[in-house]
Formats: structure tokens, C-alpha cells, sequence
């Protein structure tokens, strides 16, 4: 089973740019999408819905704003959107699509980037979110929570780390909220189960020239419950293209879908 997870910063921009060719030759299962920026009704163009493949939305209320999408190639069981609080889910950063026993979850948490009002509300989301992921581990379900987490783990995980430890997405609280999530929590951190190496980024600023110097951060993640830690198989970033300000987090597991 191949998953994809992508902050396309723009699904039309993306769309633009050679995404959707590209994401039809590249044998996956699932595709989950965040920051779509878009609304259904102004994605009419055929290339948003390729032939052989199940698309679901949850758009934020907001145009141009957030969104999440998941591209599958099984019809899903149930797909479930929002995360039933109205604040968030008016800004489409929750869908989770049902296959068996597995579901797949395309999220996006919000970036305290802008100012201290969204850190604010950055970490109310993640005081909210937690003991949400805790009934997730009851269910007898496994998980797989692809997205933009905005939360660089470690120093491992960003080049500047010495210089962003005030800097919103390497917080000391958003640290160790990531310590709680892949330590009490329970969760794995897939990529990390197979590739342990430095300068593994997805995001990078477009100032300055950090991609040309691969100055960037690790925060797309695909977060998996235990029960699939041993069916990791291997992980890459695509970086070849750019269809984004992030690169497309491919991960493969020895699991039939």
C-alpha cells in the first residue's frame, strides 16, 4: 500500500504546476492533500477528478483558505469530515476516509506563523486535539494521520534549529506536545521507522534561497498507530519537481488496502 501526503498550498496553483499528471503515474492508494485553497464548486476541471480515483473534500468556509482532500483509489467504506468543533471544522483541516479496518486522515493544524492570535489558537487546537488522538487509540482501528502538522519534532527535523527554538513550529510547548504524541500517546512516527538520516525536509521558505540550500523543516508527517509500525516499508521525499512550497511525503507499507 503506497500513501501520499501533500500540503499543495493551492490544489488549482498545484494542478498548474503538473501535480495531478504526476500523481496518477505514482502507483498509490491514497492520496491526502492539505491546504487545498479551494471550494468544490470551483473545481470543475476534469483534472481534479481523475478517471479511477474516489475524491473527497472538506473545504473551509473561508475562500482560498485551508482545505483538506483525500484521493483514493478504493471507494471508502464512510469518509468522516470535521472533527465536530465548529471553529475548526469551518476551516476544513479534518477528513477521514474508512477502508476496513484502516482509516486514513488528511489534516492540517493550524500555523502560528502570522501571529500571536493563530499561535493561540494553534495551541488550543493541539489542547483540544490530543485527547481526541487518545479516543482514536481506543478504537479498534488502525490509523494512518497524513498532513502538514506545522511542528518540527526535533533538531534533527530543521536545519536552523539553534535559531527557531521562539519561533513558531519548534516551540519548547509544541516539542513536547510531539514528545507526548509519539511517547504516552502511543503513536509512531512512520518516515522516522526507516529513515533515521539529517536534512530530510518537506517544507522550505521561499525566502532566501532555502530550497536551493535545503535550509528547511520536517513537518508533513504520516503519524500511524503501533499496529502498523512493523508494516513500514520504505519512505522518499520527492523533490525531482515542485509543485509547491512542500514536497510530497511517499510512504509504503506491507499492507493490503
Amino acid at each position: 500500500m503506497r500513501i501520499i501526503t501533500v500540503n499543495v498550498n493551492g490544489i488549482r496553483a498545484a494542478a498548474r504546476k503538473g501535480f495531478f499528471q504526476w500523481m496518477v503515474r505514482q502507483q498509490a492508494d491514497v492520496v491526502c492533500l492539505q491546504e487545498t485553497k479551494a471550494q468544490v464548486h470551483q473545481l470543475e476541471d476534469r483534472v481534479f477528478w481523475p478517471r479511477g480515483w474516489h475524491v473527497s473534500f472538506h473545504d473551509a468556509e473561508k475562500k482560498g483558505y485551508s482545505g483538506v482532500a483525500i484521493y483514493s483509489k478504493r471507494k471508502p467504506d464512510k469518509v468522516i469530515t470535521g472533527l465536530g468543533w465548529p471553529d475548526m471544522d469551518a476551516e476544513g483541516r479534518y477528513i477521514e476516509a474508512r477502508f476496513g479496518p484502516l482509516s486514513v486522515v488528511s489534516v492540517y493544524l493550524p500555523s502560528g506563523s502570522s501571529s500571536e492570535e493563530r499561535q493561540a489558537v494553534k495551541f488550543d487546537f493541539l489542547d483540544r486535539f490530543m485527547p481526541f488522538l487518545n479516543r482514536l487509540r481506543l478504537k479498534r482501528r488502525e490509523y494512518i494521520l497524513c498532513g502538514d502538522w506545522n511542528i518540527a519534532h526535533k533538531e534533527i527535523d530543521l536545519k536552523n534549529w539553534r535559531g527557531n527554538q521562539k519561533n513558531s513550529g519548534f516551540l519548547p510547548e509544541e516539542r513536547a506536545w510531539m514528545d507526548d504524541l509519539f511517547g504516552p500517546a502511543g503513536y509512531v512516527d512512520a518516515f522516522r521507522v526507516v529513515n533515521e538520516d539529517p536534512d530530510q525536509y518537506t517544507w522550505w521558505s521561499n525566502r532566501g534561497q532555502a530550497w536551493a540550500k535545503n535550509v528547511g523543516w520536517r513537518i508533513d508527517y504520516q503519524v500511524i498507530t503501533p499496529g502498523l509500525q512493523d508494516a513500514v516499508q520504505g519512505t522518499r521525499i520527492y523533490k525531482t519537481r515542485r509543485f509547491s512550497d512542500h514536497a510530497p511525503l511517499i510512504m509504503d507499507y506491507d499492507y493490503v488496502l
